[in-house]
């Protein structure tokens, strides 16, 4: 008789451990909305940016201190600190895309690799404009220092032109020729390219 209640509680056991499995899989929906979040998300990638070139007025005539680049979730990012500007002095730029790339002054053609060429001129000269002295350690032809656009998905290149009548110019080399957008925030001009046209990551 103990042996017979041995074996219905072992059963009424093993019934409740197939019952904590069966409630593990009812939970499997709750994954189902992760991944409804994580469309929604990519959905908000969707731009309205455009390709075609975008300039800015100048009222801060500051130098150019750094560069820097970062990925985000829907573009890749450049960065231009000049210090001393800001959203109320903001610094001039003509952003646009190019055949090719050529120094500003010389003319000497500058290769860059990627499908397209963005080329940037920011209204800050890499150079103190009353002592002449570098602020900003570009050189021509060269990758702008202190970027690392390794793993970016739209950035395939970068190429400094020219410091040249107060102006800073270099080059993005991009995978194509996407939307892009120019602002500044702070004492930074911010030059975002999206990954795609569409809404999708």
């Amino acid at each position: 008789m103990r042996r017979w209640g041995t074996a219905v509680t072992a059963l009424a056991l093993a019934g409740a451990g197939l019952a904590a499995t069966a409630g593990t899989a009812d939970a499997a929906p709750t994954k189902i909305v992760i991944k409804t979040a994580k469309a929604s998300k990519a959905a908000n990638c969707a731009v309205t940016w455009g390709s075609g070139d975008k300039s800015g007025k100048t009222s801060a005539y500051k130098p150019l201190t750094g560069t820097t680049a970062s990925k985000h979730e829907c573009f890749d990012r450049l960065v231009f600190n000049v210090p001393g500007s800001s959203t109320a002095k903001p610094v001039g730029f003509h952003v646009g895309y190019v055949d090719k790339f050529y120094q500003d002054g010389s003319g000497d053609h500058i290769p860059v690799n990627g499908g397209a060429i963005l080329q940037v001129f920011v209204s800050a000269p890499s150079y103190n404009p009353e002592t002449g002295k570098p602020t900003y350690p570009g050189k021509a032809g060269k990758t702008l220092p202190g970027v690392n656009i390794s793993g970016f998905k739209t950035f395939k290149d970068t190429r400094f032109g020219a410091s040249f009548e107060g102006q800073t110019q270099v080059a993005v080399g991009t995978r194509a020729k996407l939307p892009f957008r120019v602002q500044q925030s702070g004492d930074k001009v911010i030059v975002d390219v999206a990954h795609s046209w569409t809404a999708v990551r």
